[in-house]
């Protein structure tokens, strides 16, 4: 028996080849298209310009894209944004597609923003939203969006554009870090190919495809490691 354990094509520096996928291809088995998972994202132009400076900076968010939510920690970067939530979000997203990132999970912004203007009219829109914000970037956002006044000088409108603005954060992704800095790939040896006992080719007795070369991709959190154990014990005793 043989058993291609060669992982994926994620952080080449590390050895990351191919070869899984194309002995998998000589042998006729069907490969989903593979990219980059689990990784930072990167910006440009405006985007980039924008918040670049804020580099080393995390808070909490909520990250949407393709109908998967993930509330945990996004890191800006001097090339874009990492962090958990967004190393999650990454394997759902293509280019294109929209990526909504929320700055107040599991807050109604609105509800918050119309309550701060009553209870604390003469407070500085800054300072408010240092309360639930890093100041860093509480600073930038009035600095680039809604200028620098007392709360009693934000009307209906505006509180809801301000509203908006942290509900549904408006930057765009323009690539990702890929496989250079991935935790893995997606797609790889399609499993309708394989055994789901014995990771045995249906194609071809006695060989097997486990791990990150085959078409399964887990969450943070020890998923992916615990997929190549668990393919790799069934191979192993069925070998």
């Amino acid at each position: 028996s043989l058993v291609i354990a060669s992982g994926g094509l994620s952080i080449p520096r590390m050895g990351a080849t191919g070869f899984g996928y194309r002995v998998a291809e000589q042998f006729g088995h069907r490969l989903l298209p593979t990219r980059a998972g689990l990784v930072p994202f990167t910006t440009s132009g405006k985007h980039l310009e924008r918040w670049s400076e804020l580099s080393g900076l995390s808070l909490p968010v909520q990250a949407d894209c393709s109908g998967a939510s993930f509330s945990n920690a996004m890191l800006f970067t001097h090339r874009g944004l990492s962090g958990p939530a967004m190393l999650q979000v990454s394997s759902y997203w293509q280019p294109g597609d929209d990526l909504r990132i929320n700055l107040l999970p599991e807050t109604d912004a609105q509800e918050w923003i119309t309550s701060q203007r009553q209870q604390r009219p003469d407070a500085a829109l800054h300072n408010v939203l240092a309360d639930v914000l890093p100041r860093r970037f509480a600073q930038r956002i009035c600095d680039l969006e809604f200028g620098e006044r007392p709360m009693r000088q934000y009307d209906p409108p505006q509180l809801k554009r301000i509203a908006d603005y942290l509900s549904r954060w408006p930057i765009v992704a323009s690539g990702t870090e890929g496989y250079r800095t991935a935790e893995v790939t997606l797609g790889g040896v399609d499993t309708d190919e394989l055994s789901s006992t014995t990771m045995a080719s249906k194609r071809v007795p006695g060989l097997h495809f486990i791990g990150e070369v085959v078409d399964v991709t887990g969450w943070l959190g020890g998923y992916n490691f615990q997929w190549a154990w668990a393919s790799g014990h069934a191979a192993g005793q069925a070998c």
